[in-house]
């Protein structure tokens, strides 16, 4: 966590200086810092138009930040989930206690090199289908279509949701060889690095993958599905947003909007005019979010599918719970259960405190919140509305939901004793 507060130190030093901004003159702090937390926190919400106020220098240093911030979550929730692996493999076990708890530096190295491969891959192959599409069907020149694509892929990739474009991608909402793509690299770089290896290697024998692969795909797709089909029959009539489209659009437009919801930031349609309803399954796909050790916010979804296997099992009146073939520790079962009530708590406390500074809707603060705190980026168009108050609060939810899901789930793992003793049982009475 101190790593990535000094990045944010050092990107809003950046930000600050006048060569970063279009017109010369040196933003104010709070623009700076927020721009910077924003971008290394891979989250997208700005309080200025990207698009017309930095200039092309600062524009590099918010992809710089957004490429090393990316880089960085995916590695250090790696390198934590192969220490957590680690502390509880059975082979691990049955050695020294000091080994237990070490990583050997071949290890490091190869796990952070396999995760910078895998991140230029899928980058180099979305920028240059983007620059090409931007070049042949856009009319772009070959400079600004190679810059233009180059930027969006890192930003998709890195689920951060910074566009060159002031209303995002809304120019571009009907446009398959601009959205798919888009798209894809939101759902890999958001589905974690562990889950996109392992699938590398698998793909063709899905009953070798691991529960934890198995769960984040599974819950992925029906999210996904879900996510389509409600937004597009919630919006279907809309002539504020995909009203006039054609079915086909509409489906894309659907689409496009539940990939981006579960982390990306990067909107095709008018959030600001969307239905209520809609902006209420937005908070929900924002707060699952995307998969473990990858660059997508939110309490993940293996965590919301876990907790889903346990409401299960209880309803049926049985003593364990049973997932895919697997028990699953009460460990487990306790650290998913207090990540989402801790997130929860948090979302309540900033909606409440913005609530009492500003005289907004609830619905347009509850999906500033959530947004902030899953760090999608998404927004109705109130950011740069909000008092400094305000600002400061999205940014601490920025950070706080951009880290502490992942030190949080690590701490309580690693910190797992086993108890010599048991106090006398006792029941209370539950709702």
């Amino acid at each position: 966590m101190l790593g990535f507060l000094v990045l944010v130190l050092v990107g809003t030093v950046l930000l600050s200086m006048p060569f970063a901004v279009e017109d010369g003159q040196a933003p104010g702090l709070m623009t700076a810092v927020f721009t910077a937390t924003s971008a290394v926190c891979v989250t997208g919400l700005v309080v200025v138009d990207t698009a017309t106020y930095w200039s092309t220098a600062g524009e590099l240093i918010i992809l710089g930040l957004i490429q090393a911030g990316g880089l960085g979550i995916m590695t250090l929730a790696s390198l934590l989930g192969l220490l957590v692996f680690r502390r509880f493999g059975l082979r691990m076990r049955l050695t020294a206690q000091t080994e237990t708890k070490s990583i050997g530096l071949g290890e490091v190295r190869r796990l952070v090199g396999r995760v910078i491969l895998v991140s230029l891959i899928f980058e180099l192959v979305l920028w240059v289908m983007l620059a090409l599409r931007l070049y042949v069907g856009y009319d772009r020149r070959v400079g600004a279509a190679a810059y233009e694509g180059l930027f969006h892929s890192v930003s998709a990739f890195n689920n951060a949701g910074f566009a060159l474009y002031s209303d995002s991608l809304m120019g571009f909402v009907t446009d398959p060889w601009i959205c798919l793509p888009i798209a894809v690299a939101v759902i890999v770089g958001g589905i974690g690095f562990p889950v996109v290896l392992e699938l590398w290697r698998r793909f063709r024998t899905p009953r070798a993958w691991s529960l934890h692969t198995k769960i984040t795909v599974l819950a992925t797709a029906v999210l996904l599905a879900v996510g389509t089909v409600l937004i597009t029959a919630l919006e279907w009539d809309n002539p504020k947003t995909m009203g006039a489209a054609g079915w086909s659009d509409k489906l894309l437009a659907g689409f496009f909007a539940s990939a981006s919801a579960r982390t990306a930031g990067f909107n095709s349609l008018d959030v600001a005019g969307m239905e209520p309803a809609t902006l209420l399954v937005h908070d929900m796909l924002m707060f699952i979010g995307g998969g473990s050790a990858g660059t997508a916010g939110g309490i993940k979804v293996a965590t919301f599918a876990l907790l889903a296997f346990v409401i299960l099992a209880e309803a049926r009146g049985e003593p364990t719970v049973h997932v895919l073939g697997r028990k699953l520790s009460d460990g487990v079962q306790r650290q998913a259960l207090t990540i989402v009530l801790l997130g929860i708590g948090l979302v309540m406390s900033a909606t409440v405190a913005l609530l009492a500074v500003t005289s907004l809707d609830l619905d347009q603060v509850l999906f500033e919140v959530v947004s902030a705190f899953a760090t999608v980026g998404l927004s109705t168009g109130i950011t740069d509305d909000l008092p400094v108050f305000g600002q400061l609060v999205l940014i601490v939810l920025m950070f706080v939901g951009r880290l502490g899901p992942i030190t949080l789930a690590t701490a309580m793992a690693l910190r797992e004793r086993v108890r010599r003793y048991e106090l006398p049982e006792e029941r209370t009475i539950v709702g």
